[in-house]
């Protein structure tokens, strides 16, 4: 049996403007990252074979788990946000931290949230993932924490974003 745990960690969330609109953000953040296929994944027999189709369906490295545009559950509220969630990753890459430690999954897949400042401008929030992996005190995880806040920073610049200083390591 195992004995309850606490853990306290600090973590650097980030917002960073994306000097796009909302909509269009919106649409490049969708066409760069694209959807996980699950039942392809899962109906491959090896590991070999899903490192490598992985390899060849994010260009960037990563990929969209999921997505919510948050105002279609506010309906009748008085929340006016454009607003919409995702969980981003790549399950290969997680598996580098899950063979160390189960609680890496708590991290993975990474969640990003993307709004409309009050201009219509867009504005993509997240907690930058080394903060959060570092928080397991492994080495191993640590290290791809940094790894995917280069993703991150890819990502941001392909958007056309100015990645924060601290994404760079």
């Amino acid at each position: 049996m195992t004995d309850t745990a606490t853990a306290t960690h600090a973590v650097r969330r980030l917002s960073v403007p994306l000097g796009l609109p909302y909509a269009e953000a919106i649409s490049r953040f969708e066409d760069l990252l694209p959807v996980i296929d699950l039942e392809r994944f899962t109906a491959l027999e090896n590991w070999d074979d899903v490192v490598r189709l992985a390899g060849r369906t994010a260009p960037l490295g990563l990929m969209r788990f999921w997505a919510l545009d948050a105002p279609s559950l506010m309906v009748g509220g008085r929340a006016s946000w454009d607003c919409a969630e995702y969980l981003v990753g790549n399950h290969v890459i997680a598996e580098r931290m899950y063979r160390y430690d189960p609680v890496a999954m708590m991290y993975a897949p990474l969640r990003f949230l993307i709004y409309a400042d009050p201009s219509g401008e867009a504005v993509c929030v997240f907690d930058q993932p080394s903060t959060q992996f570092d928080s397991l005190g492994r080495a191993e995880i640590s290290a791809v924490g940094r790894e995917l806040d280069r993703k991150v920073a890819t990502l941001l610049t392909t958007l056309g974003a100015t990645p924060p200083a601290d994404l760079a390591g």
